[in-house]
């Protein structure tokens, strides 16, 4: 799994969310009196991970977010949406970069549903990829690609989904979202939890 933002291409970006992420984090573990060894127990992370979030000093996984959140019982868009944000369902924020030039996802904004509907900007480099962890047994992912092949891949199986064409699936198992072509690959995705 990688991380929210994996370079320096958009400082002022990586700075934010990372700063949204880090009072987000204290703030939603302050309203349940947690400590920071409380929250490290409950979510499997270390008391000093916790902190260097908190802090906004290091970049942090989209999976620990997760586990996070749902140590908390919380929305993953609850930790990475700006703290000042006047909507709740629309959030807007740079939440992963890749390693190729226009590689990101945008959580763009949630709706409620059994626990959360995700709605992502997504693009992918040329030659870049996004290995996604499963998210729920009962969930499913719809994805719309707008510009380019996308391949996903589901362990030995790869299906290839065109511009203008979509998939969906389970989010019960993992799958890697991979860019094979020498121009970006965009695609909207829908994560409903």
């Amino acid at each position: 799994m990688s991380n929210i933002l994996r370079s320096q291409r958009h400082v002022s970006d990586r700075s934010d969310v990372l700063a949204n992420v880090g009072k987000n984090l204290r703030r939603l573990r302050d309203e349940r009196d947690l400590s920071q060894t409380a929250l490290a127990q409950m979510s499997g992370l270390s008391r000093r991970m916790i902190s260097a979030i908190e802090g906004g000093e290091t970049n942090v996984s989209l999976s620990s977010i997760d586990r996070l959140a749902a140590a908390m019982s919380v929305t993953f868009s609850e930790i990475v949406r700006p703290p000042d944000a006047a909507d709740g369902r629309r959030v807007n924020s740079l939440a992963w970069q890749g390693k190729a030039a226009g590689s990101e996802a945008r959580l763009l904004g949630t709706a409620p549903s059994t626990k959360e509907t995700e709605l992502w900007l997504w693009s992918l480099g040329p030659g870049d990829s996004y290995r996604s962890e499963a998210h729920s047994e009962i969930g499913h992912e719809m994805i719309f690609v707008v510009d380019g092949l996308l391949i996903i891949e589901f362990g030995n199986d790869e299906f290839h989904v065109a511009g203008g064409d979509f998939k969906i699936f389970s989010s019960a198992s993992s799958c890697t979202f991979i860019n094979r072509q020498p121009t970006p690959v965009r695609f909207v995705r829908c994560v409903v939890l």
